[in-house]
């Protein structure tokens, strides 16, 4: 009985593969989206779980956000990660959630001089293969020292 739990029964579906394809579209038709009316930008500073998170909105507010649930089923937001906020003026406190952005586009933002260049951006890639590079950043902070 055990050679059955092994079978790797679907696995074709749900490998890496397939969700690069998705994302290289995404990106393409993906234009980088400003903030508009009743909107800010943000970001989140820790993970409250259930679709909620508090973020620091670039004007100056904490607010208490809720990921929106078309996003939360697609969209893994982390602490760090710079998101659009619609804001809700009945309550200044709580904000929804509307787009998360990659880490390119927030470094367009700040190219952009839509939210400060002091803002720290996360990598965030689910690809292994960015782990290489961090690693030789220390490597040369090592050289730096021996000097």
């Amino acid at each position: 009985g055990t050679r059955l739990t092994n079978m790797p029964k679907n696995k074709g579906k749900g490998g890496k593969n397939r969700r690069r394809g998705k994302n290289d579209n995404d990106d393409d038709k993906r234009e980088l989206i400003f903030k508009e009316e009743g909107q800010e930008y943000a970001q989140v500073t820790k993970m409250l779980g259930n679709g909620r998170c508090e973020s620091k909105c670039f004007d100056g507010t904490t607010r208490l956000c809720h990921i929106r649930g078309k996003l939360r089923k697609k969209v893994w937001v982390n602490a760090q990660d710079i998101v659009l906020v619609g804001l809700r003026e009945y309550q200044d406190d709580k904000a929804d959630i509307i787009l998360k952005y990659s880490a390119d586009e927030a470094r367009n933002l700040i190219k952009y001089g839509e939210i400060p260049d002091t803002t720290t951006i996360i990598e965030n890639n689910e690809e292994g293969g960015d782990g290489e590079e961090a690693d030789d950043v220390v490597f040369d902070f090592e050289a730096i020292d021996d000097i």
